[in-house]
């Protein structure tokens, strides 16, 4: 089964506002899409522990083989440009969503003599508009509540509509304003069918227009002292606006466009677009480019005008090449203007057999638009950045000295390390954490408790943590020829999350101590005839590296790559051992406090653990939120407060 660890974004490059993404399969198709307040939440979640994940989401995660994501301004805009993406693309994943195996669409049944505006599911139907589609049906419903005091069309069924013909009184909508009453002779075929006609011109993106009219009609209504009407079409007008949520991914003109942005540094260069079509973003494109010379950002429109729009075949906006007249949009707003725009224009006007405008938006819809692709272009320029220093610079740089220093046959992708904490031989509990390609792989982590027979000394509970570990390793090889099965092993042990298979053997283990860790933990390898793994250990004292069968430690420069790389891990263990066993020993202080609590028993104490966790959260607590501990009545908690008051000193710290 693929792990979804081999495409997860490199640390710190998922931004945490809100946007849309995409995951995609081997062959680039899009296998899901969804939105997110915060992208850097939400995508994080999809590379946890695949044990606890939803299984058809654990499913989707090891099919995918890539992910990307676009921010938006706001969540509305996230919500848009998903269901513009979901319509687009049909990603198989996003079945999840569907209430009867499709999404649902706000449509118009214009071919009917009163067109009626309801949710539909299923096959499209000759002769019906649709909008959407939608994640929820009841999005459609909030949305032509809204507009339906501004267009009042029938929603009503044919039952309905017949119903209120035959007794000549129309439904409780037709009482309040939000229909027209088509049904009883309100309004004529023709009129209503108008509103229909305008209801579909705002859902279609040509609202400024709309909106234009009703501003023209209100002020007339005023001149002629029609108050009631004008304050009527004064609160249209407000709903409409209400409706719309000006937005930076749809354009209130219904405008055919193509935003670019750049962003760059003396080397290289991001370039975003996003393709509008009908006032809509319908696609988006990005590249990492060589900037073989010192060019701005002028140069860079230039010569995108030039490649992008190409003589002999146009790239359309799904990037499929398509040499056609509709793949050059009606205009093109870029960041800056190339010299020689004027020839540009001439050129991408012939391409397309109409008028072609390039400008740079100064103010309104679309210059919030192209602030949005400037931010895309950031952020994929930071992603690339950090890809480029973290995996092709540093990491690899670390990996190959580790290699060449240790003198082992590869370069160690895989390094567990391990530690031990403790208070003078109590509470003992050993960590191992888990880095692959240079960065931790936390959904690999594990916590151990330590015997107290091992917990003597730091030699015997790296010892017993090393056994365990490769003990698990051996038999899940044995059982299932390194397939993911089998128990947890023999002993105490705490994972984080659901318990995870130790199937994958490191190419290199690092304990946190001299030669006497490192010997220790190399007789355990042997005596389990274990030979293929590299161990040393990283001593504190001078971040000396110690082989096992060598007498001199292997000392690297301070400023050494491969040196910092080892102390991250070191140092990521320790601080994984030592949360863990304060927690531990937080607990274990807090119940030796309760035990002389008259009326406290052990499932009591245990609950009021679960609760609180520590004794610094215990101490914080009044009487009345530890009287809310099921099971703990006031008088009992008055008592554990009071015990808690008599030992200010005790502190897990």
């Amino acid at each position: 089964m693929p792990d979804p660890s081999t495409y997860r974004p490199a640390l710190g490059s998922i931004p945490e506002g809100p946007g849309v993404y995409r995951f995609r399969d081997s062959y680039g198709r899009v296998i899901y899409v969804g939105k997110a307040k915060s992208l850097r939440s939400r995508l994080n979640s999809y590379f946890a522990d695949l044990a606890g994940l939803h299984p058809r989401t654990r499913q989707m995660v090891t099919t995918a083989a890539a992910v990307d994501w676009t921010v938006v301004s706001t969540e509305v805009e996230a919500l848009q440009l998903e269901y513009n993406w979901i319509k687009e693309f049909d990603p198989r994943f996003n079945v999840r969503y569907r209430d009867d195996k499709s999404f649902p669409s706000l449509a118009v049944t214009l071919y009917e003599e009163y067109p009626r505006l309801q949710v539909m599911r299923g096959p499209k139907r000759k002769g019906v508009r649709y909008f959407g589609p939608y994640s929820h049906a009841w999005a459609i419903r909030e949305t032509l509540d809204l507009l339906l005091r501004v267009f009042p069309a029938r929603t009503c069924s044919a039952g309905v509509f017949k119903r209120a013909g035959q007794i000549g009184r129309p439904c409780l909508l037709g009482y309040i304003g939000k229909c027209s009453a088509p049904c009883v002779g309100n309004v004529t075929a023709q009129e209503h069918r108008q509103i229909v006609d305008d209801f579909c011109d705002f859902m279609g993106g040509r609202t400024d227009s709309l909106l234009r009219r009703l501003d023209q009609q209100m002020a007339a209504a005023a001149a002629e002292q029609e108050y009631e009407r004008a304050a009527r079409l004064r609160d249209d007008i407000g709903a409409l606006r209400r409706a719309l949520e000006k937005q930076a991914v749809v354009l209130g003109d219904g405008t055919d466009a193509d935003v670019v942005a750049f962003a760059q540094d003396d080397l290289e260069a991001s370039v975003q677009v996003f393709h509008v079509r009908g006032g809509r973003v319908r696609g988006q494109r990005g590249w990492i480019v060589d900037k073989v010379e010192d060019v701005g950002t002028d140069d860079l429109v230039a010569q995108f005008l030039l490649q992008v729009y190409g003589a002999d075949t146009v790239d359309d906006a799904d990037g499929s090449g398509a040499a056609t007249r509709d793949a050059v949009p009606r205009e093109i707003l870029v960041p800056g203007l190339p010299e020689d725009v004027e020839a540009h224009i001439r050129r991408l006007s012939n391409l397309r057999g109409g008028p072609v405008g390039i400008r740079v938006p100064q103010r309104g819809d679309k210059r919030a638009l192209m602030e949005t692709v400037q931010r895309n272009a950031g952020e994929a320029f930071a992603r690339h950045r950090v890809k480029r220093a973290s995996d092709l610079t540093a990491r690899s740089l670390a990996l190959a000295e580790i290699q060449e220093s240790l003198d082992l046959s590869e370069a160690p992708l895989r390094i567990e390390c391990i530690d031990v904490s403790h208070v003078q031989g109590t509470n003992v509990v050993g960590s191992l954490v888990v880095f692959e390609d240079g960065v931790p792989k936390r959904s690999d982590y594990r916590r151990f408790l330590i015997s107290a027979e091992g917990g003597r000394d730091d030699t015997l509970s790296v010892a017993e943590v090393v056994r365990r570990r490769f003990a698990r390793y051996l038999r899940e090889q044995s059982e299932s020829g390194g397939g993911l099965v089998g128990e947890a092993a023999d002993g105490p042990e705490i994972a984080l999350g659901a318990r995870k298979k130790f199937a994958y053997p490191p190419n290199l283990v690092v304990v946190d101590g001299g030669a006497p860790q490192v010997e220790a933990a190399q007789a355990v390898l042997a005596d389990m005839g274990i030979e293929d793994i590299a161990i040393v250990g990283l001593a504190k004292r001078m971040e000396e590296i110690w082989v096992p069968g060598q007498a001199d430690p292997v000392i690297l420069p301070r400023t050494s790559e491969a040196l910092y790389l080892l102390q991250r891990i070191r140092d990521e263990a320790h601080r994984f051992a030592i949360t863990h066993h304060r927690q531990r020993r937080s607990k274990s202080m807090l119940a030796s406090l309760l035990d002389d609590v008259p009326g406290l028993g052990d499932v009591r104490r245990k609950a009021l653990l679960t609760k609180f966790g520590s004794l610094r959260a215990m101490r914080a607590a009044d009487v009345d939120q530890v009287a809310e501990v099921p099971g703990v009545g006031r008088k009992t908690a008055e008592a554990v407060v009071a015990a808690l008051a008599e030992n200010p000193g005790a502190s897990p710290q």
